[in-house]
């Protein structure tokens, strides 16, 4: 696997639905990459997907992980976002990674360019109203649900006004996960501890061979040591786990590297939040792969030739959340990853909390 140049994502182009050049965000990010020399193109909807080039689909993929489009979210409601969180907050879609596995793949199929949002502070307004109108009960919001919010974070800050904002929430919690590392902007941000930073993890083997365009494990490990010393509730997402031959041993030693990593940070093992509740500083959650028939057409159109295990022999087919069905592993096996998990996490990490392993 390549390690990116850095962690700052680069745009081959900007595409600007008219509607966020009405935003302060949206001229500002108009004169910021006409200033760099980025082509900017102007489009309405969908049709920004018309913009970029490409004759086969593996070129149009990797252009659209390369395009960037500035647009306006409007939110009548917030999706739900189970188990992760009570609810999505569309800060972001997409990102620049080449995963194989992604389940993105399902959701926005020939459209996966990143986009961000222009009218961040009304999105975020909304989400505060909601968190009022549920109080006294706590209302959880995950950043990451649709894509990842780092990699454009250094040009919008909306991820930096969400933490700050959810910092004076009583009542509301923010998450989001991450492979990317430019965590810089976020150190010094105002959370109350009540934004929990999580990176995606997996084995060095799954990250090299099916995480393109992603920083190395070593990479995030080092940014997460970064956040945990600023404060932030932390974790770690182990996803998707991969139930090959020997995974019990490969997620074995990413666990133990895990845990000699947070041994050495000195971090302590709770967290105040704001309004002076306790939580474990690091939590985790464990995602088994599955695929659907939509995404499995999309993998192999544009990584032709990939390894990845996408048979459907091996799996059960179950229907999902979203509605849509899909290929999980057997009960059987599913079983044995959870309980796997379980006993791991608590023996290694006794004050973490496992959140999920589905």
């Amino acid at each position: 696997m390549q390690e990116p140049a850095g962690p700052l994502f680069i745009p081959k182009r900007v595409i600007f639905t008219p509607q966020a050049l009405a935003y302060p965000l949206g001229a500002r990010l108009w004169e910021t990459f006409s200033a760099q020399g980025i082509p900017v193109l102007k489009a309405a909807g969908q049709a920004a997907a018309r913009l970029i080039p490409g004759t086969t689909p593996a070129q149009v993929y990797r252009e659209a992980k390369r395009t960037l489009v500035v647009g306006v979210r409007k939110v009548s409601r917030f999706e739900t976002c189970r188990p992760s969180a009570d609810f999505q907050l569309p800060l972001v879609s997409s990102c620049p990674g080449l995963c194989r596995y992604c389940y993105l793949h399902t959701r926005f199929g020939k459209h996966p360019y990143l986009r961000v949002y222009a009218n961040t502070e009304e999105i975020l307004e909304k989400a505060a109203r909601l968190v009022a109108e549920r109080l006294p009960a706590v209302t959880s919001f995950e950043a990451s649900a649709a894509g990842d919010p780092l990699p454009t974070e250094p040009y919008t800050g909306a991820l930096k006004k969400a933490i700050e904002r959810f910092a004076d929430l009583d009542g509301g919690r923010l998450r989001f996960a991450t492979k990317y590392t430019g965590v810089e902007g976020l150190l010094s941000a105002r959370h109350g501890g009540r934004t929990r930073v999580r990176f995606s993890v997996n084995t060095e083997e799954a990250v090299r061979k099916w995480e393109g365009g992603t920083p190395s494990l070593k990479k995030r490990l080092e940014a997460a040591e970064a956040v945990a010393k600023a404060g932030y509730p932390a974790g770690f997402m182990i996803a998707p786990v991969f139930l090959l031959p020997g995974w019990q041993k490969a997620y074995g030693a990413l666990l133990d590297r895990l845990a000699a990593a947070w041994r050495g940070w000195g971090v302590p093992e709770e967290i105040t939040a704001g309004g002076g509740e306790k939580e474990p500083s690091l939590t985790f959650e464990v995602v088994s792969h599955r695929f659907t028939v939509r995404a499995r057409e999309a993998i192999t159109e544009i990584f032709p030739g990939t390894d990845l295990p996408l048979a459907e022999e091996d799996r059960s087919f179950r229907f999902g959340q979203f509605g849509y069905g899909k290929y999980v592993y057997s009960r059987e096996l599913l079983g044995e990853m959870k309980e796997f998990f379980r006993a791991e996490i608590a023996r290694k990490f006794p004050f973490a909390r496992l959140e999920y392993a589905v």
